[in-house]
């Protein structure tokens, strides 16, 4: 990619996609420390933290939706190119905008129903079973990352047919 592509798609999205890894990041912290203090209490103390688990789960789940923009971003997503070699330059072009395509339409349907329960959680008042935390405005950070993701997959194909290069 050159420069100028570089440049624009820097301007459109890093601070965003930045400040979602970096809140990923304090969660990552957070969970970690959590489940240590957790353990040691648990068995060095025998003083559990009730509701840790629930912590946990709720924690990996803004974890990865917020992380999940800026590994598209910098296309850090685990890929296989088996098939590179044989198929070419234009089916590697090819494949890069099939997929991109696919994930912007599954989750774009993710969006939605994330969307959707977040505003079902918030009206009946969902929460979790142990400790009643409530559980919508984790659904509306999965439709946040997903949507941020969807928009760098729509400007990624963009830039692949303007570019003629497939991403590396």
């Amino acid at each position: 990619m050159d420069v100028v592509t570089k440049k624009a798609r820097s301007l459109i999205l890093d601070r965003a996609t930045l400040a979602l890894a970096a809140v990923a990041g304090l969660c990552l912290v957070g969970t970690v420390v959590l489940v240590c203090v957790a353990v040691l209490l648990r068995y060095f103390a025998n003083a559990p933290i009730l509701g840790v688990n629930e912590i946990v789960q709720l924690g990996g789940v803004a974890m990865v939706m917020m992380a999940m923009p800026w590994c598209t971003e910098r296309n850090a997503h685990v890929r296989a190119d088996v098939f590179d070699p044989f198929i070419g330059h234009w089916g590697r072009l090819g494949g890069d905008v099939m997929s991109r395509a696919i994930s912007i339409f599954v989750l774009s349907v993710l969006v939605m129903r994330s969307w959707d329960k977040m505003l079902d959680a918030r009206e009946f008042g969902d929460a979790t079973n142990m400790l009643a935390l409530p559980i919508w405005p984790f659904y509306g950070l999965m439709a946040l990352g997903l949507a941020l993701t969807v928009a760098i997959f729509a400007i990624q194909i963009v830039l692949v047919l303007v570019s003629g290069k497939e991403f590396e």
